[in-house]
């Protein structure tokens, strides 16, 4: 029986049916390079073709800034996965993307305590 609201790719007592490689076609290399705090935002440009469910729900994800660790948290897939679907919406130019600026070492305890209490937050 699917969780309410994850439709047929989830199932209570199965969990994920499908693989999550074969949600990226099995590829592991994203075009765009993403880093896990790499913001992501919608554009408005509707992609032309087809784009499976977990890319429209990225999408859906992206109306306003996020970083790419939050969408694969929501999206429950590996980072490396959610990279791959994020940089075919860069490609067709339905999503924006912005690297890190760094103001402080990424090391720092205080930036990376920051990062940690808003992922808390948002799930």
């Amino acid at each position: 029986m699917a969780a309410a609201g994850d439709g047929p790719w989830l199932d209570d007592a199965a969990g994920r049916l499908v693989r999550p490689f074969t949600v990226s076609n099995g590829r592991t290399e994203p075009s765009v390079a993403l880093d896990l705090i790499s913001q992501v935002m919608a554009t408005g440009v509707t992609p032309l073709g087809y784009l499976g469910p977990e890319h429209a729900q990225a999408l859906e994800l992206c109306r306003a800034p996020v970083s790419v660790a939050e969408v694969a948290a929501h999206l429950k897939l590996p980072a490396v996965v959610t990279k791959v679907l994020l940089a075919d919406l860069v490609d067709c130019e339905a999503l924006t993307t912005k690297p890190p600026a760094f103001h402080h070492t990424p090391t720092d305890r205080s930036l990376l305590e920051a990062v940690l209490d808003g992922l808390r937050r948002q799930l």
